[in-house]
């Protein structure tokens, strides 16, 4: 499935159908603040297992699926860039998924919290790159939720915000991380999803690809 670090009891593979009541577990687990119905369900995931499941990478530990990293293949208007999840993913959040578009969307990246800081996640992007260079893609795009801005909804701005975490100053779990990951923030996005842990706000990542071609 590509090169990524192995992780000692971790297997990672492609999306089944009968992983899915473990993977609404993680969803939940990971968002208890997010609307349910913007969330992963079990109908969402079971799309994902007919429509793109080589784009959906699961974390297995002990049989148990404990973590995610989901996409779809789309075409992205750079002078345009506001959407909301709904919006651009469509259907069951992988309806507008077409196999000639430029760029791989993320749409959901999730580790339950027993497993997390175990190098999980970085293996999830680094598996979603593999697939991305071995496709020809552009690159990755992604709102990445900024729950770390909940202290501060009072007192800051999401964009002050999100550039005091792109300089350091910040640190926010999710953001923070893709940053680590090679991401770089390009705007925001607003009403992105309806959470009130960040105010509906994510930042616009985007990880271009080193080895495409024309």
């Amino acid at each position: 499935m590509g090169d990524v670090p192995a992780l000692k009891g971790v297997e990672f593979v492609n999306l089944e159908p009968w992983m899915v009541d473990d993977l609404v577990e993680v969803e939940l687990a990971c968002f208890p603040m997010a609307n349910p119905e913007e969330l992963f369900s079990a109908e969402v995931i079971r799309a994902y297992a007919e429509t793109f499941p080589e784009g959906y990478f699961v974390a297995v530990v002990d049989g148990r699926p404990v973590g995610m990293g989901a996409g779809i293949y789309l075409d992205f208007d750079f002078e345009n860039p506001q959407h909301s999840i709904i919006e651009i993913t469509g259907a069951n959040q992988c309806g507008n998924h077409n196999p000639q578009g430029a760029w791989y969307y993320g749409t959901d990246l999730t580790v339950h919290p027993d497993f997390q800081r175990r190098g999980v996640g970085r293996s999830l992007y680094e598996l979603r790159k593999g697939l991305v260079m071995s496709d020809n893609k552009k690159g990755i795009i992604a709102g990445a939720s900024i729950p770390g801005f909940y202290p501060y909804l009072q007192t800051l701005n999401a964009s002050t915000y999100v550039e005091k975490v792109v300089s350091g100053e910040l640190h926010d779990t999710t953001l923070s991380f893709q940053l680590a990951n090679g991401f770089e923030v390009r705007g925001l996005l607003e009403n992105y999803v309806d959470d009130p842990s960040d105010g509906g706000w994510a930042a616009l990542i985007v990880w271009e690809n080193p080895r495409y071609r024309e």
